[in-house]
């Protein structure tokens, strides 16, 4: 069977030329396989990132919002800290779904 085969492939550079390609394409850290999961996890990380540079500027833009008007002010204050003034009671009413 080892006849069949050309002279080249006998040749010790090819063997180890072959040798090293096996090596870093399966077995070393860097392998196939580890790249394609490296990448992928960037993506997804890039993607976290786009998401969350969204949130900040509608942060910031409600920040923006509420610093300019009073009256905004306390309404939020009242709805999502549920604050109240000295001498309001403040009721709470939950909707059953």
């Amino acid at each position: 069977m080892l006849k069949k085969l050309p002279p080249f492939t006998k040749s010790f550079y090819f063997i180890f030329g072959l040798f090293f390609l096996v090596w870093m394409l399966f077995v070393d850290s860097n392998d196939l396989y580890s790249q394609y999961k490296l990448r992928k996890k960037l993506s997804d990380l890039q993607g976290e990132r786009d998401y969350y540079l969204e949130k900040i500027e509608e942060v910031e833009k409600d920040r923006q919002e509420l610093l300019s008007d009073e009256d905004l002010l306390e309404k939020f204050a009242r709805e999502k800290y549920l604050m109240k003034k000295k001498e309001e009671d403040l009721y709470i009413i939950v909707e059953e779904n």
